[in-house]
């Protein structure tokens, strides 16, 4: 009687154990389609088409897909949305435009020289380097450096770059997620957000000055200012729009 007793325990406590399990993945495909379905409505929304992502980019690296773009739209919906139509097409073809120069039309995931790598390690702040002192090269669109930079880029967004600085490497949505954290939150070596500057209409040239500051404005480098304005003209045609004044700095 005891062990029958003791039988029936043991399978009330198994049953409820595989219930809780049913519930959790029930629960866990639920996101999954949750996730898909807001995936592809960034892309149904989104002003660059899949077809126009891949006539920008024809020899990109397979690492920055489209569906992680378009995921990652979701951490900043003012990107692409304010403004006119013109606007918002001019904002996305100025960032693609800016991440196409800074990793070759999107064919370097990191930062090719090496030799860089451990000069990216501010060991003034507080919270050091825990990933290594050559952890915090550049990686993804924006080619995201410097430990305080992780750091800031994974608070805003939620993630710990901090000490997984390889995801920026890893995984593409993170990439694209930290390109717009930039883009849409930091002022860089300029006076504004990147984002500031086309929807405000101070022109793509500030978006230069935020991203590289002295290094190409000025007279610095004038090269590679004519080669962001020539990406930037271009990409702003094949979307539909003008690239309006002040395109230099």
């Amino acid at each position: 009687m005891r062990r029958n007793k003791l039988f029936a325990l043991l399978t009330a406590a198994v049953l409820g154990v595989l219930a809780l399990l049913g519930t959790a993945a029930v629960s866990t495909a639920a996101t999954s389609g949750s996730e898909a379905k807001d995936s592809k409505a960034n892309a149904a929304e989104f002003v660059v088409s899949e077809a126009q992502f891949e006539q920008m980019f024809p020899n990109r690296n397979s690492f920055y897909t489209y569906q992680g773009l378009v995921g990652a739209l979701s951490a900043y919906p003012e990107f692409t949305n304010s403004g006119d139509d013109a606007t918002k097409r001019r904002e996305a073809a100025a960032f693609l435009a800016n991440v196409s120069h800074e990793t070759g039309g999107l064919v370097h995931v990191v930062e090719q020289d090496e030799s860089n790598y451990p000069h990216y390690c501010d060991d003034t702040q507080p919270y050091g380097c825990p990933a290594g002192q050559d952890a915090y090269y550049g990686r993804g669109p924006v080619q995201l450096s410097w430990n305080f930079n992780y750091k800031a880029a994974g608070d805003a967004l939620g993630i710990d770059l901090l000490n997984n600085p390889r995801l920026v490497q890893e995984d593409p949505e993170v990439a694209w997620k930290t390109a717009l954290w930039f883009w849409n939150t930091q002022t860089g070596a300029g006076t504004m957000t990147a984002h500031s500057a086309i929807v405000d209409g101070h022109g793509f040239g500030e978006t230069i000055r935020t991203i590289n500051g002295s290094l190409e404005c000025n007279g610095g480098q004038p090269e590679k200012i004519e080669s962001r304005v020539k990406l930037f003209e271009e990409f702003s045609s094949l979307l539909g729009t003008t690239p309006g004044d002040n395109l230099r700095c």
